[in-house]
């Protein structure tokens, strides 16, 4: 008795695209930065990109956006690349339980963050990155990093959001402080976050943000940016870590890798066979897409994708 066939992408995108638009509960775009509180919450795109390097998008698939804290990813892998086990000094590796942005942890465990993807623990990773350099040569690092992983160079910072976020960043700077005076900020403050809300302002389309994740897929095919055994601890912390406090619910759902941002996106791995992104704007209550977390709950079931 033959198997049955699998599910072909290019009919599955289309109709998770469809599936997504057939009411209007989209969720609340993130209002706390201008920039963003803007945008039309009712957008949806979906890009996979196979190991072997086919991609496949559905949706709106050429709109650039704010990936924010995706972006976690890409400067804990240099931070690692830089300092190795020693970054596990100034941050752990536990899930937070907590606000992504919550001062009231940093201070219970006085100045190491729980994590490299809430916000105080991706500070510290890109005081880390910066050493003892300009944020703008930091800066070209992790830009020449992600291009090279999405292999293309057409993907910059939107110097509007970074002004946004640097204006109305005041819990940030908060963490900062903290972190400064727990001696865990090698650098001043404003020159920390300064990279940090800069490299967070990267926008890019959800082809070119799955094309940047085919490193994570840790296959012959793809790009070999970090170690394998790398790989396999940043997908580690992407699924216990990559959705705050909604970490458990995503990995209950979705069952894979994933690392959440304000903007709307997801960056999600598949090892061995995928990089999935989506994009849709508007929040659930964690802080993370609405609608992505959605499709991706019913794409991995589709696919029988999960590491489970």
């Amino acid at each position: 008795m033959s198997s049955p066939a699998k599910p072909d992408l290019a009919d599955v995108l289309p109709r998770l695209n469809g599936m997504m638009r057939e009411d209007d509960l989209w969720g609340d775009v993130a209002g706390y930065i201008p920039q963003l509180a803007t945008v039309d919450s009712a957008q949806f795109g979906i890009a996979v990109v196979t190991a072997d390097g086919q991609c496949h998008v559905a949706g709106d698939t050429t709109v650039p956006f704010s990936v924010q804290s995706i972006t976690k990813v890409f400067t804990l892998a240099i931070a690692l690349g830089r300092s190795g086990d020693q970054l596990w000094h100034r941050v752990g590796r536990e899930p937070s339980g907590r606000a992504f942005n919550s001062i009231v942890q940093l201070e219970q465990e006085q100045g190491r963050p729980r994590n490299p993807f809430i916000n105080a623990g991706a500070i510290v990773t890109t005081d880390e990155v910066l050493g003892n350099r300009e944020p703008r040569e930091a800066l070209a690092e992790i830009m020449r990093f992600v291009r090279e992983a999405a292999g293309t160079d057409d993907i910059h910072i939107n110097e509007a959001v970074a002004a946004s976020e640097t204006d109305f960043g005041h819990r940030n700077f908060a963490l900062a402080h903290f972190l400064k005076s727990y001696g865990n900020l090698n650098n001043a403050p404003e020159l920390t976050l300064g990279t940090y809300f800069h490299h967070c302002a990267m926008e890019m389309t959800v082809q070119q943000l799955a094309m940047a994740g085919r490193f994570l897929i840790e296959a012959p095919e793809v790009p070999r940016l970090v170690a394998p055994s790398r790989i396999r601890r940043l997908n580690a912390l992407m699924l216990t870590c990559g959705h705050y406090d909604g970490s458990g619910d995503f990995a209950y759902r979705v069952g894979l890798p994933g690392k959440s941002g304000v903007g709307g996106g997801i960056l999600a791995i598949v090892p061995g066979r995928a990089s999935i992104a989506v994009w849709s704007p508007g929040l659930n209550r964690y802080g993370n897409s609405q609608k992505g977390t959605e499709a991706l709950a019913l794409l991995a079931r589709h696919m029988d994708w999960s590491i489970f």
